[in-house]
């Protein structure tokens, strides 16, 4: 009963929290919807006995995806009059890539209702090792089989984040204030960084 209850709490929860992703006004807001949807989702995975796809949902989109298009939102200052601007511009050509993702979804559950695919027989290569839990098996097949896919796929998110890197990063204006040179504070002598005076009585000090 009790998992009956918590499934469609998370499911609902996951539901209205997508909606509110593509119904928030400002993007930041949209960001954080989307991990509130992650949360839930990975709610769900526990309780089909994922726990290691929950754990990814926490971590890696969550953790790294998630936070990193909030920092890049947050960080690119949006002009929100413009995107409302590229919205309806750009709406016959959303409307387009809709009517092909709907075409794509009717198509596949008339693919699903027609019977499934004949598959090959498996070798018996991704079979889990008796008393292994399913974590310990796939970090055995991720760490094993799949070791090249698993580096390209790091690789891959390592673009990414310097990607963002280079997009938020903005190189200061010559002579501006707060632009700090390291090597000239490096070099700098006690002498030039002190100044030792001694006014007399009733007189100010010249700056």
């Amino acid at each position: 009963m009790i998992q009956t209850l918590a499934f469609y709490l998370f499911a609902s929860l996951v539901v209205a929290s997508a909606v509110m992703v593509i119904m928030a006004r400002n993007p930041v807001h949209s960001v954080l919807w989307l991990i509130l949807a992650f949360f839930n989702a990975a709610g769900l995975m526990v309780l089909v006995g994922a726990e290691f796809i929950a754990a990814l949902l926490v971590i890696v989109y969550v953790g790294a995806v998630a936070v990193l298009f909030l920092f890049v939102v947050m960080m690119l200052d949006i002009d929100m009059a413009a995107m409302r601007a590229g919205f309806i511009r750009n709406f016959p050509f959303g409307l387009a890539i809709a009517a092909i993702l709907l075409a794509e979804l009717f198509l596949g559950i008339g693919a699903y209702q027609a019977g499934g695919l004949t598959l090959g027989t498996p070798d018996g290569t991704g079979q889990a090792a008796m008393g292994a839990s399913n974590i310990e098996a796939i970090g055995a097949l991720l760490y094993g089989k799949y070791i090249v896919l698993f580096e390209i796929a790091g690789i891959i998110l390592l673009v990414a984040m310097i990607g963002a890197i280079v997009l938020t990063h903005r190189e200061a204006k010559p002579g501006a204030r707060g632009r700090q040179d390291i090597g000239k504070q490096i070099s700098r002598r006690p002498e030039e960084a002190t100044v030792m005076k001694n006014p007399n009585t009733g007189e100010g000090v010249e700056l």
